[in-house]
């Protein structure tokens, strides 16, 4: 009888044991339990750390409410139908407070289901919008208005959009080289231009440099007049009176040359 009664307090002990066991649960950190009872799911959400719940009627479903990354390439359609792929990462998070919301409606491949198609329909809905030249040069723009519509999206499907990034646009080989042709012609034009100005700056060096040396050759003209050219001529005669030698030049047929000496001796 007391075997018996030790057998049953074991047994009591081990179940009570085992169902203590079954009753403890942990939600791990960066994650939140959705509570299941039968397989349905219960409003209770819960947070990270240890709780109770009803052995072998309840179970507990973790779901990572920690930023995650998506990183995909997206071909798309440009406004002048050029082909474009873009590289694009994606930081997102779900919602803790909706992920027993989530978990029902959608389920733990929220990220096939909702998250890529959400990007690639983003993505080609804002390119669609701009030329493929204006993707190049207003690549924040672009970024802003795909990060705006893919949040809206998100947020439906009870996940937060935390930041995007578009890392490249690439484009087919013809238009690479289109536009490589085109900053050639541009380049080149800019220097026929600079070139340009540089020769009509030069003439108009020169016709000023003309004009005034021009100006110049008028002002000593009227600076010229008859006096000057009376002391010109006195000056050369006492010149020439200086190197004279008191002898007259030997000449054979012809007038001898005649220096006015008392011309130079009143003046």
């Amino acid at each position: 009888m007391r075997y018996t009664k030790s057998i049953i307090g074991g047994l009591i002990a081990l179940i009570i044991i085992v169902l203590g066991f079954a009753s403890a649960t942990t939600v791990e950190s960066g994650n939140r339990g959705v509570l299941l009872q039968f397989g349905a799911v219960k409003p209770t959400i819960l947070t990270e750390g240890l709780h109770f719940k009803l052995p072998f009627i309840q179970t507990v479903q973790q779901v990572e409410v920690r930023v995650q990354k998506e990183e995909s390439s997206q071909t798309a359609a440009s406004k002048d139908l050029q082909m474009v792929t873009a590289n694009v990462a994606v930081n997102y998070s779900v919602d803790p407070g909706s992920v027993n919301t989530l978990y029902q409606e959608i389920g733990l491949d929220y990220r096939s289901r909702i998250v890529d198609p959400a990007i690639a329909e983003s993505l080609k809905a804002v390119t669609a919008q701009y030329t493929a030249e204006e993707l190049i040069s207003k690549r924040p723009e672009v970024s802003a208005k795909v990060k705006e519509m893919l949040g809206v999206k998100l947020t439906k499907y009870f996940m937060i959009l935390e930041d995007i990034n578009i890392k490249e646009f690439a484009f087919s080989e013809e238009f690479n080289k289109a536009i490589e042709s085109k900053q050639t012609a541009e380049q080149n034009a800019l220097r026929a231009q600079r070139d340009l100005e540089r020769i009509k700056i030069e003439a108009e060096q020169k016709v000023a440099q003309a004009g005034a040396e021009a100006e110049a050759l008028r002002l000593k003209k009227q600076e010229v007049t008859p006096e000057l050219i009376q002391l010109k001529q006195i000056e050369v005669q006492e010149k020439a009176l200086e190197k004279w030698d008191g002898r007259l030049p030997s000449v054979t047929g012809g007038a001898t040359p005649f220096i006015d000496v008392n011309g130079l001796t009143k003046e």
